[in-house]
């Protein structure tokens, strides 16, 4: 069953940077939108960043424009560079792939099993 990999969340102190991958393997979804949403303890699980299939037409939360920057590497891998990083961007961060990109989860199929980002104040 084809899948979504996350990695390279961890611990950062306020204002730090990390960069979250999402691998998809054999380029399952080199046709797909891929999408980033994060969430915290009881609450719904929020928008973060997407980009489409060809790695064009990036798109922001207002609350990350600026600092998170999405794009698409050459193995058709998603990355999310996060740069001035904030106690509220804690959360885990999960990739996700659908057939257009959209704001709304319901839209995507297929989900990874997420990553933890904590920014520490």
């Amino acid at each position: 069953q084809a899948r979504l990999l996350e990695s390279g969340g961890g611990l950062v102190r306020d204002g730090g940077s990390l960069r979250l991958s999402c691998a998809t393997p054999g380029r399952t979804f080199s046709a797909y939108a891929l999408a980033w949403f994060r969430q915290t303890p009881g609450k719904e699980r929020e928008y973060v960043a997407a980009i489409d299939w060809s790695g064009r037409s990036p798109d922001y939360v207002d609350s990350v424009q600026g600092r998170f920057t999405i794009s698409r590497d050459d193995a058709d891998d998603m990355i999310l560079q996060m740069n001035n990083l904030r106690s509220e961007d804690t959360a885990v961060y999960y990739c996700a792939a659908g057939r257009s990109m959209s704001r709304l989860k319901t839209d995507y199929d297929v989900w990874g099993r997420g990553t933890q980002v904590t920014v520490s104040s």
